[in-house]
């Protein structure tokens, strides 16, 4: 089984895949409407509030991912120590998963983090107790809001 090692997030090593949201620090404010996509024209965005449940034991195995193909998704803290980051590119323009770009991240739980659309992702995954976060996304409950992918051999992802 391959080994993933996850490591405290950096927005530099996470921009492939989207955007840290972070303390706009003196500036008081930071927009991030730019990243934000819709494929489907006209479709209005969903606000949602999620549980995020952590691991029953370390290390995970990573098996499945999942992605949005026409929707960017952002994830932001409301209740949170830390939480999980696992996203790869794909393949392609509409491929599976590109495991030399999969990635883990440990994410501080007053940080949030914005996936662009199509980035393949392990789903939402707290540390040390269940969390609370506000999902913003395009969605419309049809068939192309989200695609699984099972990975051809898992990941062992240990949290450094």
């Amino acid at each position: 089984m391959r080994e993933l090692v996850a490591r405290p997030i950096q927005e530099a090593a996470f921009e492939p895949y989207g955007q840290v949201l972070s303390d706009p620090g003196p500036d008081n404010r930071s927009d991030y409407v730019a990243q934000l996509s819709n494929g489907r024209p006209g479709l209005a965005i969903n606000l949602g509030v999620v549980r995020a449940l952590p691991p029953k034991k370390l290390p995970i195995e990573v098996i499945k991912m999942e992605r949005h193909p026409l929707s960017s998704q952002a994830f932001l803290p409301l209740d949170c120590d830390r939480y999980l980051v696992i996203a790869a590119a794909q393949q392609g323009k509409d491929g599976p998963p590109d495991l030399s770009t999969l990635r883990a991240f440990i994410v501080p739980g007053q940080v949030g983090i914005n996936y662009n659309a199509g980035t393949w992702h392990f789903p939402l995954t707290s540390l040390d107790r269940p969390s609370t976060f506000a999902l913003l996304m395009y969605m419309d409950g049809g068939p192309r809001d989200e695609d699984w992918s099972t990975l051809p051999e898992p990941f062992r992802l240990n949290v450094a």
